[in-house]
């Protein structure tokens, strides 16, 4: 499901409607706004191109809609003096949902960047007779918490949530029946139909991707890649201040790059790294998963399985990275996982050490990094791909330079 109204309209015909032209500028403000706290209207002019009446009319506007603040008068430099312009942090807001492998997650999310509210719930697997209706409620218990300007301002609700879940409900357990009923299933119309508004569909990975790409700090990678290690390993790309997401929305797979395992032989990066793959370590050792989420065991308890997993795991990212960084100019591979944090850092240090045993071809060495958002990634990342598609510039990065 595409998250854009007009993604199918070509440039020619945007290029030609008035209104399009108004958005798109207006867009082109909101952006430079966005990524330069206090730019002055002098400065927009010039960054967008756009004439100085142009630009002070559409920030009259935006200000009128109080999607932009203004702040105080900078005297004492040359020229005329300067007000600076900044995002309203309560121009407006969105819900972000993740329907995981186990579990979900509902937040509020700020302009402002902040997560107001979240609830997130643990279970073995997603069952479609009642997920819907439990995202649902705690939506309701969210927007029963909101201010009246907060309800106001609420511009919509984005969904996350992996790409074809049928196809690997097996593999958490699920009985067979559940593969039937998320087989084709309209994931927006659903959670729309069980909520009472409208929602907008984006694959975990990608939204994850973009909540990371967002967090970081400017100058923000060219081209990202992500990857995070939760029951299969999520990930994206963005590139050039745009979400990779392909003509479905399913696009950069990452989890599913052959590399190879321990022994030489080709696996999916989800074979090795990911906690299914942890999971099959610890049954073959004679264990039992811990309950509960990743984020809150005893990881010290899990012994030999676990360390084993995490060279592994390591190896088989790094490979991963060197696969991606050969089809695309890759500036910072970033690995993040539902796991505490100090075993996420151990991680990364795998990753690491295998990076430098191997050779890099005719390049340097990717650059890798952990991620700044654990498991709220995916939420949170519907929330600001909502805002984003309808307030900012396609591209987000497009002014930066």
């Amino acid at each position: 499901m595409r998250t854009s109204a007009d993604d199918d309209i070509g440039p020619a015909a945007r290029g030609f409607a008035q209104s399009g032209v108004r958005i798109a500028n207006e867009r082109a403000v909101m952006t430079l706004i966005g990524l330069n706290p206090g730019v002055s209207n002098a400065e927009l002019a010039r960054r967008t191109g756009l004439g100085p009446q142009t630009t002070s009319r559409i920030v009259a506007d935006l200000e009128a809609r109080e999607l932009v603040l203004r702040g105080e008068v900078l005297r004492g430099r040359r020229g005329q003096p300067a007000t600076p312009l900044f995002l309203n942090p309560d121009g407006a807001f969105a819900i972000g949902i993740e329907i995981g492998w186990r579990h979900y997650e509902v937040l509020l999310f700020s302009m402002a960047g902040q997560t107001l509210t979240s609830i997130r719930r643990a279970y073995a697997w997603p069952d479609f007779h009642t997920v819907f209706a439990a995202v649902a409620a705690e939506v309701a218990t969210i927007r029963a918490g909101m201010t009246a300007l907060q309800a106001s301002r609420l511009a919509g609700i984005g969904l996350a949530s992996p790409s074809h879940i049928e196809r690997h409900l097996d593999r958490v357990g699920a009985p067979a029946e559940q593969a039937a009923l998320w087989h084709g299933a309209d994931l927006a119309a659903e959670a729309s139909r069980a909520i009472g508004a409208p929602v907008a569909w984006f694959n975990d990975g990608n939204a994850a991707c973009w909540a990371e790409f967002i967090a970081r700090p400017e100058p923000r990678p060219r081209a990202l890649a992500y990857f995070q290690v939760g029951t299969l390993v999520g990930a994206g790309i963005a590139t050039d201040g745009l979400l990779w997401e392909g003509r479905t929305g399913n696009a950069a797979n990452l989890g599913a790059i052959l590399v190879p395992d321990a022994g030489g032989r080709p696996a999916y990066l989800h074979a090795i790294a990911s906690i299914l793959a942890l999971q099959r370590r610890i049954e073959a050792a004679g264990g039992a998963l811990p309950p509960g989420e990743p984020t809150g065991w005893d990881w010290a308890a899990l012994g030999a399985p676990a360390e084993a997993w995490l060279d592994d795991a390591g190896r088989a990212l790094a490979n991963a990275i060197l696969n991606t960084r050969a089809v695309m100019e890759l500036d910072l591979a970033v690995v993040d996982g539902v796991m505490p944090r100090p075993v996420v850092q151990r991680l990364l240090e795998r990753v690491d050490h295998h990076l430098d045993a191997m050779p890099c071809f005719a390049a340097d060495r990717p650059a890798v990094a952990m991620g700044r958002m654990g498991g709220a990634a995916a939420a949170t990342g519907a929330a600001q791909l909502l805002l984003f598609h309808c307030f900012f510039a396609r591209a987000w990065n497009i002014f930066a330079t």
